[in-house]
């Protein structure tokens, strides 16, 4: 199994799964017609939770267990990623049994806030509504407001006038801003005391959080704009 990390947590040895549960289903919403024939309105991804097991070991094992634990009790997003998997997600369910000091096992069941290697596969064909939405989704884990005020003018989808340049530029500071907050928090991942590995890994969560909403408007700016 490739790393896993949770929330700037590496899991390491046997807390590693041998497999994760992920994927998700279509919201459908079908109109049976007279003789059978059906109309059917697909609505949206709808993804199940991301669930595996593993065992915390060693002599750090209920340390590391707390410090997971933590992070279901906070309720706050947290980021997951493996292999080329990358999502935010919210800790739903954590069972944990202790069997002694270094042996824990443990069952993990989160739920996705956001898909964050996703791209730009959900094409939106108003993309001013798209990338209006997605802002509004980011200003939630950082102030993007000034991107909010440079993308809602009339012309800032269109390519060469200086509403459009003056968007892109917005878009390109909150990103760079947000990327600056990323390389810091990670830097306190470092620390050894749990409530500030803890604090560390939910600023993570949020930043990484709006950084994907943002570089999905940066990517939908440049659609227009082509």
């Amino acid at each position: 199994m490739a790393l896993l990390i949770i929330g700037g947590l590496i899991l390491d040895d046997f807390e590693v799964p041998s497999q994760v549960s992920f994927g998700g289903e279509q919201k459908l919403t079908i109109h049976t017609l007279i003789g059978g024939t059906r109309v059917i309105d697909a609505m949206g991804r709808d993804d199940s939770a991301v669930r595996w097991r593993g065992i915390f070991s060693g002599n750090d094992a209920g340390t590391r267990a707390r410090l997971l634990d933590a992070m279901r009790v906070a309720g706050a997003p947290v980021s997951l990623s493996w292999d080329q998997f990358c999502y935010t997600v919210i800790i739903h369910s954590l069972s944990m049994e202790f069997q002694s000091p270094w042996w824990i096992p443990y069952d993990i069941s989160c739920t996705v806030v956001l898909d964050q290697a996703q791209g730009v596969i959900d094409y939106a064909p108003d993309l001013s509504a798209a990338i209006a939405s997605d802002l509004s989704s980011a200003s939630m884990y950082y102030d993007v407001s000034s991107s909010i005020a440079a993308t809602s003018v009339s012309d800032a989808l269109t390519e060469g006038n200086a509403d459009y340049t003056a968007a892109s530029g917005a878009l390109a500071e909150a990103a760079q801003a947000i990327n600056a907050g990323i390389e810091s928090s990670e830097l306190d991942l470092g620390s050894t005391n749990l409530a500030a590995l803890v604090s560390a890994s939910g600023s993570l969560a949020q930043l990484c959080a709006a950084r994907g909403y943002v570089e999905r408007s940066i990517n939908n700016l440049n659609s227009a704009g082509t």
